[in-house]
């Protein structure tokens, strides 16, 4: 199955009273590409993700993904895992294979492969009381993944997490993206986690969202830990945390 590419087009997102949370914006990401989007708290780059996922719509302009039957080839992980409490991992993760009328033997078979994908496939049979928050996450990643999805869209999904957890994740993330090839819009608030990620970041102004940089990541496409302390890395912070701050002013 190919990725999904998007195409916003002029979009602008007001809310009842006026609230303006994005103001005409275009962006196009390519099919199989990367793609963070950081600015201030509050800027509207979460209702744009929202606008993307179909989640809410545009009070202006235009959002097409690619392909047909592009919206069941979509995904979404939200910041909170939100996991059924009296669901098993296992029968959280094929959750969306059983609304889409699959048995339940063929679901959790293949929830069991999106759990060996993140690394969970020993906690299948726990509950998510029994998970740290770092298993939470992967184990919603994996209710994402179940589908084989085309286009993953994810809200600040580590956000809550320490940061040892939160860069394994990061690192398996970026993994996943090179085995399975598919889109991937990453909403986040650290600068170092989207140098990190993504083959390319967008940086919002402060609200209404209007694009103030769109900056090509310059690294290699093989990154480890150790990038971390290169000078091509630091490089490429300072150019976003640049952005981000003209789009705080």
């Amino acid at each position: 199955m190919k990725p999904i590419g998007v195409h916003v087009r002029a979009v602008s997102r007001t809310f009842p009273g006026g609230v303006r949370a994005v103001e005409g914006v275009d962006l196009q990401v390519a099919p199989g590409s990367f793609l963070a989007l950081i600015g201030p708290s509050g800027c509207g780059k979460s209702t744009l993700l929202r606008l993307i996922a179909g989640l809410d719509k545009p009070t202006g302009g235009s959002i097409e993904l690619d392909g047909d039957d592009a919206e069941r080839g979509l995904s979404f992980v939200f910041q909170d895992a939100h996991l059924l409490p009296w669901r098993s991992v296992q029968d959280n993760v094929a959750l969306p294979l059983e609304l889409r009328g699959a048995s339940k033997t063929e679901a959790r078979r293949r929830a069991d492969d999106a759990l060996g994908e993140v690394g969970l496939a020993d906690a299948a049979r726990r509950f998510p009381a029994e998970l740290s928050g770092g298993m939470r996450m992967r184990a919603s990643l994996a209710r994402a993944l179940v589908s084989k999805p085309r286009l993953l869209l994810l809200d600040e999904p580590f956000a809550a997490l320490d940061e040892i957890t939160r860069q394994r994740l990061d690192d398996q993330l970026r993994a996943l993206h090179a085995a399975l090839g598919l889109t991937i819009l990453f909403v986040t608030h650290s600068i170092a986690e989207a140098t990190y990620l993504a083959d390319r970041a967008i940086v919002f102004s402060k609200r209404p969202a209007t694009i103030v940089l769109d900056r090509t990541v310059e690294l290699p496409a093989d990154r480890g830990a150790a990038i971390r302390g290169d000078a091509a890395f630091a490089r490429e912070l300072r150019l976003l945390q640049e952005g981000l701050e003209r789009g705080a002013t």
